[in-house]
């Protein structure tokens, strides 16, 4: 038998690792193994759950990284900084700091010539600033030499009880007919995440439960997931709104009662149950709310494996 080929993957602004979770299996139904190569966050407790599920502990601060040290790889994957062009993050986008980090990618991919690459951001990255700040992006990715595309998926369409709405970006050096995922998979029901016989540590006070009940009476049966937005407003689905690392401890609550356990909120962003929690509950949450849904980013590293596995 012939030997495995590798897909060598670096993995920036890693967060906790839902692109390392996302390309392991995109890979493995390619009959590739994937290795990481190199992997960055200047978060320290992120540092240390990535670590503890991969045996790969990522560098800091990637300004601080002269694109030389970073090794050869087949694909480059980036969840960078949403926060500049988020309503939570003010929307500064590139006059913020953190959204010059995206400069640091495109030195990358000009040093190291990767064969593709995946980015992920927020929904409102699309109009920011009328549009342009994507166009500045998009071009200068193009100016690179790659063929790139943009598409804004929506993880309740891959199979997870969750509204997150992000923008993907898929770049490559080979002109190939890229196929964005259909989505369209059949939604887990809330209750299949939600986890049995929960601490009373993750019960809202009486007070919280008493001031939704006031406001809000649900039409919907079954479990629900309240939500309450900025501006006070109540609403109830069968599923999560956006997960937020910053956000209030009771914006969402179970069944108007309980905040979501670790557990819970990792599972709505798709990591698996054998995705080992190292943290405490407050920086869990934080990492679950950074991170990006795994069945979106396994749905479109499959279509762009597709594309350059015969390259490898």
């Amino acid at each position: 038998m012939g030997k495995t080929k590798r897909i060598r993957f670096i993995d920036l602004f890693c967060g906790i690792g839902g692109f390392h979770v996302a390309i392991s299996r995109a890979a493995k139904k390619h009959g590739l193994d994937a290795e990481a190569v190199f992997a960055s966050d200047i978060d320290i407790d992120c540092q240390k759950a990535y670590t503890e599920n991969f045996g790969h502990k990522p560098a800091g601060d990637i300004m601080q990284i002269n694109e030389s040290k970073i090794p050869d790889h087949d694909i480059l994957l980036a969840g960078f900084p949403c926060q500049p062009f988020s309503i939570i993050g003010k929307m500064k986008g590139f006059q913020d700091t953190r959204g010059t980090l995206f400069f640091d990618i495109a030195r990358i991919l000009e040093a190291k010539r990767p064969k593709a690459f995946v980015l992920e951001n927020v929904k409102l990255l699309v109009g920011h600033d009328n549009g342009r700040t994507l166009a500045k992006i998009l071009n200068t990715l193009k100016g690179l030499g790659y063929y790139v595309e943009y598409k804004v998926l929506n993880s309740l369409n891959y199979g997870l009880p969750h509204k997150r709405e992000r923008i993907w970006i898929v770049g490559s050096l080979v002109k190939n007919e890229f196929s964005w995922p259909e989505g369209g998979l059949k939604m887990k029901p809330l209750s299949s995440i939600l986890e049995k016989n929960v601490h009373p540590r993750f019960t809202a006070s009486k007070e919280i439960r008493a001031k939704r009940l006031k406001k809000y009476k649900p039409s919907l049966k079954g479990d629900l997931i309240w939500h309450e937005n900025k501006a006070g407003s109540i609403s109830a689905y069968p599923y999560s709104c956006a997960l937020r690392a910053g956000a209030s401890y009771n914006y969402l609550l179970v069944n108007g009662k309980r905040r979501l356990t670790p557990r819970e909120m990792l599972r709505l962003q798709g990591f698996p149950d054998a995705y080992k929690i190292v943290c405490s509950d407050s920086q869990t949450r934080k990492q679950a709310g950074n991170s990006l849904p795994v069945n979106v980013a396994f749905a479109v590293l499959d279509q762009v494996l597709s594309n350059i596995k015969t390259q490898l």
